[in-house]
């Protein structure tokens, strides 16, 4: 079913339309309810979208077109659409599982081990082969080894037997 209601965004290309070629297409919401635009035939992909996110009150980043079952690239322009064509709008599909940590080391696509898995001196999540500073090389390895040394330092200070002279 499509409305007669005219778009805002229609009307004011109208004047421009009469010395340029123009496309009517009609956009399908989600809603069920329909648009009907005149654009001229050299509107960008991308120009359509940001004039029904200013519609809609959506970034453009999360408007998703389709024609014909196919979904519309950026760059794709109303010449390559047939006249009077209708374009399905839709928005990503948000939520799911959520994804699963995977080791912060280079090319590693192994998944990270909860909490023995995180560094605190980096801040990175690592598998099981690199959850080791030395494995990983953690930029914060020297400041382990300093605080592990200055540690074990205060221990044996604190342990020191200290001999009493002349007894």
């Amino acid at each position: 079913m499509r409305t007669s209601r005219s778009s805002s965004v229609s009307s004011s290309t109208s004047a421009t339309s009469e010395t340029m070629e123009s496309h009517q297409i009609f956009v399908k919401l989600p809603s069920n309810e329909t648009i009907p635009l005149i654009l001229p035939t050299a509107t960008p992909l991308t120009h359509l979208l940001h004039l029904l996110s200013l519609r809609l009150s959506t970034p453009p980043s999360t408007l998703r077109l389709t024609h014909a079952g196919h979904h519309l690239t950026p760059s794709t322009s109303l010449s390559t659409m047939p006249q009077n064509a209708t374009l399905a709008l839709s928005f990503p599909i948000r939520g799911g599982a959520p994804k699963k940590t995977r080791c912060t080391f280079k090319d590693c696509k192994e998944a990270a081990q909860k909490i023995v898995g995180d560094c605190s001196f980096c801040q990175g999540k690592f598998c099981g082969k690199h959850r080791m500073l030395e494995d990983h090389k953690c930029t914060g390895l020297e400041d382990c080894k300093k605080e592990s040394h200055e540690r074990n330092a205060d221990r044996l200070n604190a342990e020191r037997t200290i001999a009493v002279k002349g007894i």
